[in-house]
């Protein structure tokens, strides 16, 4: 059954990830966006665009027109005003635009908590918007959900950022808070499965995951996975208020987000109602399989990135530090060479062995050493032919991973390194010419690895642009500036 189906939130977290399958499935989908240029490159070629904003009543009715099925995946978390007011404004304006246009059914994603009990802002928030919405005479399929894992969820980005540079974590009681996290594609699971299924009244689906834990379990699972050692050290006297200035001092978190985030980890999310369990055929992960799963769909995802579309791509030589792509550092840039991509890809396919690297072998040769030095492999594999290339060929302390010939090399590294390394070249028609991209990535295993890219990132600077450079003037160009 094909459905027609109003999403918002697309530009965000989950209704990212909802979108493409529910195009998948067939249905005919309108997204509900603040600035749809941001959204179109992101779309299908059947999936509309509508501009709108759930605190814009009268954008709301063009929306909701011919709609069956509505998702309200919003949330006013990063106001700098009353969050909770603009909440229930917005709740309530798409609520009576759903009605009017006939709309048969709202799904809403909320929070879990027990709301016999006291509950922070931002939970008693997330109950409310339901509430709200279920004034109407609209059908509401509310889903509660605890902490969601996956790569980019907020939570989780919390968690990787404190394992990854902390090894002695100061711990406030927070982190001992019990929780039921939920893995990002059993709660997509649900979202997908409820458009079809038929249901009575306005049920609250309450889902988790198989696994009953706090914070700090879950930050013990993640290093464990990632190799990491790490202690906890609780203190009592760390308040809600204290903690989100702490976590602003060595996590990326945006702070207003950040400080509502901690206020509602201090509260219990478990699951207490099976009814869930007895309505959908999903059997959720626990949190060892469900952080397993973040960390794959991060390297598939950063497999099939192109950084021509990346934030890198702006044109503008990278800031100190590079890109950051989840838990990997990107240093990319880009040259335009008047001379067709066969040409420009052959030095890129004749790199390493006895024709270098195109500048700074001296450094090349010296990390080697040092490798070996660390027990490593240094630099005396040389290539097995100066011309051709294959999959899982080495070139020096490098493995091809990727080789798509005339237009892209991936080099995997097999040096001795407190995480991973890559160094990819992609070359593309542009322009009556080509454009050739370099860039080096690295994930940093915990804080040595941090503490080596920005220790290297100075000389990379240094080593990499001549390497382009001279990669460009080998097939037979002149460089030009950095392009988007």
């Amino acid at each position: 059954m094909t459905a027609r189906i109003l999403l918002t939130g697309a530009t965000g977290y989950v209704g990212g990830r909802l979108l493409p399958l529910l195009e998948r499935a067939g249905h005919r989908v309108r997204c509900l966006a603040r600035r749809p240029e941001f959204l179109r490159p992101r779309v299908g070629p059947d999936t509309d665009i509508v501009r709108g904003d759930v605190l814009d009543r009268g954008s709301l009715d063009t929306a909701m027109h011919g709609i069956d099925t509505a998702y309200y995946l919003v949330h006013s978390m990063g106001s700098t005003g009353s969050f909770e007011e603009e909440d229930r404004a917005g709740a309530a304006n798409f609520a009576a635009a759903a009605q009017a246009a006939g709309v048969r059914r709202i799904v809403y994603l909320g929070g879990l908590g027990d709301s016999r009990l006291p509950l922070s802002p931002h939970l008693r928030s997330r109950h409310e918007v339901g509430d709200v919405l279920r004034r109407s005479t609209v059908q509401v399929v509310e889903f509660r959900a605890s902490i969601v894992i996956g790569s980019g969820s907020l939570s989780y980005e919390m968690v990787r950022a404190l394992v990854e540079r902390l090894p002695v974590m100061i711990t406030p009681k927070w982190v001992e808070s019990r929780a039921q996290p939920i893995a990002i594609g059993d709660l997509l699971e649900y979202l997908v499965a409820v458009v079809e299924l038929p249901l009575d009244g306005n049920p609250i689906f309450e889902i988790g995951g198989a696994d009953v834990v706090s914070y700090g379990d879950i930050m013990t699972e993640y290093a464990q996975q990632r190799g990491l050692r790490r202690f906890m050290i609780r203190v009592p006297v760390l308040t809600p208020r204290l903690s989100s200035l702490w976590l602003g001092l060595v996590t990326p978190l945006y702070a207003r987000v950040g400080r509502k985030l901690i206020d509602s980890i201090s509260y219990p999310t478990v699951v207490r109602d099976d009814a869930a369990h007895r309505t959908f055929p999903i059997r959720p992960m626990g949190i060892r399989d469900a952080i397993a799963s973040a960390l794959r769909n991060e390297d598939q995802e950063f497999a099939l990135t192109r950084w021509s579309d990346a934030l890198s791509a702006s044109g503008k030589p990278p800031d100190f530090g590079g890109v950051r792509f989840g838990n990997r550092l990107v240093d990319s840039r880009v040259v335009h060479i008047p001379a067709p991509p066969a040409t420009v890809f052959a030095p890129v396919r004749q790199i390493g062995g006895a024709t270098g690297w195109y500048y700074g072998d001296w450094l090349w040769t010296l990390r080697g050493w040092l490798d070996l030095l660390g027990g490593g492999i240094g630099m005396r594999r040389g290539r097995a032919d100066p011309d051709a290339l294959r999959v899982g060929d080495t070139i020096d302390c490098w493995r091809v991973e990727l080789f798509e010939p005339d237009r892209r090399l991936r080099l995997a590294a097999e040096m001795k390194l407190p995480g991973r390394a890559w160094l990819e070249f992609e070359v593309s028609e542009s322009g009556g010419g080509s454009t050739l991209r370099q860039t080096a990535i690295f994930e940093p295993l915990g804080l040595a690895g941090l503490a080596y890219w920005y220790l290297v990132y100075p000389l990379h600077q240094f080593v990499f642009a001549g390497m382009l450079r001279n990669i460009a003037a080998a097939g037979g160009a002149t460089v030009g500036k950095h392009v988007p």
